[in-house]
């Protein structure tokens, strides 16, 4: 139910409470995720999918997380039920806007200071920000033709809207991380980027992805065959990544 007394859109006193779901993310980059994120958000929801490392300990470790289930047993293979669990966990706290990201992905630093500005306004009810994959560590960013994500506009910030309809579809893998009916909502395409370290690993250890790619969709049913190939190529086009100031502000 609405809070009758609590305006639908709001220009000040906006609460962010960022999103995210992890699974067996101690010893790489969660810690520092989750360290930047306490700097700039109010509260931090999280969904542990049956970790087995401690990743549970080091969330609770920090203050910003108000909200954790971890999971008895794995939904890696559904993954539409992770982003539905996560997704009425996070509107269980009445937030004001919510931002979905993953234990390995960073804003820049434009982004972050941004962030208030984005969210304390009444005309837009989603922001979309540039993501770039980062590959085989934390200075290059891939481009080439399975690898361009970064091209395109990634929508992670959304504002709460209790009575709307929020519609996720069933799939097993490469799930939308929000719901998909806030594309008929008015949003802002900043240029403001993240920092993806998802792929910022050494060629065994991409080895390793393109091995659970293949084993969870040997036919391509929810990505693409040629892209996970490509996840092996010796010689990927990398370009040096440049920080930079003054871009992504709605006029």
């Amino acid at each position: 139910m609405m809070n009758k007394g609590r305006p639908l859109r709001k220009t000040s006193g906006n609460r962010l409470t960022a999103m995210m779901q992890v699974r067996n993310e101690n010893g790489r980059y969660l810690e520092q995720v989750l360290e930047e994120l306490s700097g700039f958000v109010d509260d931090i929801v999280i969904v542990d999918d049956a970790s087995t490392d401690g990743t549970a300990r080091l969330c609770e470790s920090f203050a910003k997380v108000t909200k954790l289930v971890t999971l008895g047993e794995s939904r890696f293979n559904r993954e539409w039920e992770l982003r539905r669990t996560l997704w009425e966990l996070a509107v269980s706290t009445e937030p004001d806007w919510l931002l979905s990201v993953d234990a390995d992905e960073f804003y820049e630093e434009e982004a972050k200071q941004e962030m208030r500005r984005l969210i304390d306004q009444d005309v837009y009810d989603w922001v979309a920000f540039r993501l770039y994959d980062f590959w085989g560590g934390t200075t290059h960013y891939r481009e080439d033709e399975h690898w361009n994500i970064h091209t395109k506009h990634t929508r992670t910030l959304v504002r709460y809207l209790p009575q709307y309809y929020y519609f996720t579809p069933q799939m097993d893998h490469h799930v939308p991380r929000l719901p998909l009916s806030y594309a008929v909502l008015p949003g802002f395409l900043t240029e403001l980027r993240v920092k993806h370290y998802g792929w910022a690993l050494p060629p065994e250890a991409l080895r390793e992805k393109y091995d659970r790619y293949m084993e969870l969709d040997p036919e391509g049913k929810w990505g693409s065959l040629e892209q996970y190939a490509s996840i092996l190529d010796e010689n990927p086009r990398l370009v040096e990544w440049q920080e930079r100031r003054g871009l992504g502000r709605p006029e």
